[in-house]
């Protein structure tokens, strides 16, 4: 029977209790979807003419140009935000006091601004003309760089100073030791977390719509206001279409994360041991085939003597 380090395992009543709280919980969550769907069912947001919209080419053409934004400025707000990660990083991480102080200071400055507020600014016009894109991909970068610098600085804190001291006494230097054995390692320790920030990333271009930026939820919005069923504006149509698109990428970056987490593990890295050969054969040190030198008989032939009386058998 095999105990966990970390907790005891339950007994017989933890296990009982814990039955229970699982039961409620997962009847309480089947409820809420029950009032949900009841709910929306009474409000005839079920009929199929508020879901034959999205039979139109126009409307999917939409969603799909919407799909394409948002993909890209996920795409370059990511490999910014890594970009702006390992800069921030090295300069946290730097014996200039400096440029040490400077990483901190614009580190957590950005990381305590909403980033609503920071895509707003750069949108105004803050530091000039810029368009709704870039506002969005330098807002994602900027806050999101300097999470993932944090995420970095943890993951190379985390490398055993052993390795670091035994490559600087090979004669290696900073720049050696951080980019060749400490970011690497770094990298792979924290690779799921980097991951999860970002699908944090790839959500937060939601926040596009703000500056009209045509993303999944501007055109969304776009696609309930401007087309009534009888009536009734599909927001909730909309929300759910656009809802399970998200879902699905952040799925997929998710499955991605597994994937490479589980092929990391499967990598063989290291020094490969080298097989054992036949040890060379030594000669014997007294081999009674050896025939003695002269000099070794002639000590033979004489017998033990003793140092102080002479021979050993003679008596006072």
């Amino acid at each position: 029977m095999s105990a966990s380090v970390l907790f005891d395992a339950p007994g017989p009543k933890a296990k009982v209790r814990n039955r229970i709280y699982s039961i409620a919980g997962t009847a309480a969550v089947l409820g809420l979807i029950v009032w949900a769907v009841l709910r929306l069912n009474e409000k005839g947001e079920f009929e199929g003419a508020l879901w034959d919209i999205f039979n139109y080419s126009g409307i999917r053409e939409n969603i799909f140009e919407a799909l394409l934004a948002t993909l890209k400025a996920f795409a370059l707000a990511a490999v910014l935000s890594l970009a702006f990660a390992v800069v921030l990083c090295v300069g946290r991480l730097s014996e200039h006091r400096v440029v040490r102080w400077a990483s901190v200071i614009f580190i957590d400055l950005f990381r305590s601004i909403p980033l609503l507020i920071t895509i707003f600014a750069l949108w105004v016009g803050i530091v000039g003309d810029v368009t709704p894109f870039w506002a969005l991909v330098l807002g994602l970068s900027i806050y999101n760089g300097c999470v993932q610098a944090e995420v970095l600085r943890a993951g190379v804190n985390a490398v055993p100073k052993g390795q670091r001291e035994a490559a600087y006494a090979l004669g290696m230097s900073k720049t050696q030791v951080t980019a060749g054995i400490l970011f690497p390692q770094a990298v792979r320790s924290m690779l799921p977390t980097i991951i999860s920030q970002l699908v944090v990333t790839l959500k937060d271009t939601s926040l596009g719509y703000i500056i009209l930026y045509p993303e999944l939820l501007y055109s969304a919005r776009l696609i309930a206001n401007n087309t009534p069923v009888n009536g009734t504006y599909p927001f909730v149509q909309t929300v759910a279409v656009v809802g399970a698109i998200y879902i699905g990428l952040c799925l997929a970056l998710s499955s991605l994360a597994t994937w490479i987490e589980k092929r990391g593990r499967r990598t063989k890295t290291g020094i490969v041991v080298a097989a054992a050969a036949e040890p060379a054969e030594t000669p014997a040190v007294l081999d009674a085939a050896t025939p003695l030198g002269p000099t070794v008989a002639a000590e033979a032939d004489k017998g033990p003597t003793d140092d102080t009386n002479g021979s050993v058998g003679k008596s006072n």
